[in-house]
Order: C-alpha cells, then structure tokens, then sequence
C-alpha cells in the first residue's frame, strides 16, 4: 500500500483530519529544507507537499513565487529535490512526501527518468499543476508502476463534468482549492467549502484534503470541521522568507504554526 493510502487510512481509523504543509525545496537555500521537513513532522504534519521550484509558478501567489526565485538562485533543479528526499527518508521512511509543481522540469528531465527516480528517492505522490488529467493518460501506467500517485486540483468553478473527470483519474487524495484565485488569498469560507465538499463527495471515495486561506489553529479547525485534511502553505513560506537571514530561526516558526494547527484539529476531532 502506498504511504499516502496508509497514512489516510490510519487517520480515518482514529477519527483525526490530516496536517499537509507545503514549503519550497531549496528556500532559502537546499542545504536547509530537510531539516524543514522533520521540523514539520516532529510538529505534527502527516504528508508533506515538496515544492519543486519553477521560474512561472502561474498559480502561486506572491510569497510563493519569491521563494522559488530564492531557490532557483541557489540553482535548485528537480535532480537535487529528489536528493533531498533521499536525505529525508535516511530519518523518516513513513511521512509521505508528494512533489508538487510544474510540467516543464518532469519534461526536461523526461517521465521515465523522473518516474524511476522519484520512486527510488521515496517520492510517493506528484501533484503538476498543469498537467490536467486528459493529459496524464500516457504517464498513468508509468508512475503506477513506480508507486507514483497522480494527485489533482478541483476549485470552486470546476463543473460536474470536470469534477468527476478528475475523480476518476485522482489517487491518494484530492486537493480542493477553497478560493478562486492564487495561493494566498485572503477570504475562507468554511460553510461555502464544505457544501462543495458534500458535491464531491458524491463523485469518488478519495480523501478530500482543503488548501488556500488557512492561516492559523482557527481556520484550520473550521476546515477540519468540513474536509479530511488541511494544507497549508503560504503562512509557512513566509515564515521562511522573513527569517531568511537566520535559517536556524526557521523550524522553531514552523513548528509553532503547525503545532497550533495541529492541536486544534485535534481538538475538533474529539470535541
């Protein structure tokens, strides 16, 4: 079984929602993120989403966008966020770790390459936001045969057509974007999401996991209220970009923001 279906399905088994951070690989520098990653774990987070910088993040805001410009400037390519993934799994061989970006550096380095690759790093799920489920058709098979799951976005303008086109082809979870627009946007509205939840819910069985606007424990349990797990982002990546200059500062910052959520969440869990 895959590492992102177990973890679900212990959470499902203990009644808990899921804690999905994401930073960039590589901000403020490549030799940091791994120590982000555990720092992340130790407080709590039960998937991590591994940016992979991109020079036109087309859907990430402007927090997100200048972390990949802080990596890119340290030369940070996709060869050497499979190698940090390497150096995470000499620690942690559980937490499942999802590759999240862009089509042109899988492209560059070519499918095959990067399927055998990212399984042999402990890579378990990818999440390439514009690469559109009609389009993975010819790559299902090869990341299926590489333990690879395709995890895919819906928002809050995908009909029902769409939507149970990319519940069809969705594995370990769906990420449900709670607003129109780019990562860091401001308006979350629990009861709004959850609605379009119960939508979907009534397409597919995968867990469905909430992202964009969630900023503190207050958020996050009103998210949980409604989704089976939360993703966190922007508030995690500024974090980052504000202690650049003392990276030592950074997973303290980290574990702060995610242990509120995380006891929060569990709170609501038990509540």
């Amino acid at each position: 079984m895959n590492r992102i279906d177990k973890r679900f399905a212990t959470l499902k088994s203990q009644g808990r929602k899921a804690l999905i951070p994401y930073i960039t690989a590589g901000d403020p520098a490549p030799s940091h993120t791994v120590d982000f990653l555990h720092a992340c774990v130790e407080a709590g987070a039960d998937v991590i989403e591994l940016g992979v910088p991109f020079s036109d993040p087309m859907a990430d805001g402007p927090v997100i966008q200048k972390a990949c410009e802080r990596a890119l400037k340290h030369g940070t390519r996709l060869v050497d966020v499979l190698d940090m993934v390497v150096d995470f799994r000499q620690r942690d061989s559980e937490t499942p770790v999802v590759l999240m970006g862009y089509l042109n550096p899988i492209e560059r380095m070519g499918y095959d390459d990067f399927a055998r690759r990212a399984q042999a790093s402990g890579v378990d799920g990818v999440l390439v936001v514009d690469m559109p489920p009609e389009e993975i058709d010819e790559n299902a098979a090869l990341f299926d045969e590489h333990g690879l799951q395709s995890i895919f976005l819906l928002a809050p303008t995908t009909s029902d057509a769409r939507a149970a086109t990319i519940c069809g082809h969705g594995q370990g979870y769906l990420y449900y974007v709670s607003l129109k627009g780019v990562t860091g946007a401001a308006t979350l509205d629990a009861a709004a999401v959850g609605e379009q939840l119960d939508r979907l819910r009534r397409l597919t069985d995968l867990p469905l996991c909430v992202g964009f606007g969630i900023r503190d424990g207050a958020s996050a349990a009103a998210i949980g209220q409604v989704a089976d797990g939360v993703i966190v982002g922007t508030v995690l990546v500024n974090q980052i970009a504000e202690r650049a200059d003392d990276p030592a500062s950074i997973p303290a910052a980290l574990q702060s923001i995610l242990g509120e959520m995380r006891e929060a969440l569990d709170r609501e869990a038990v509540s």
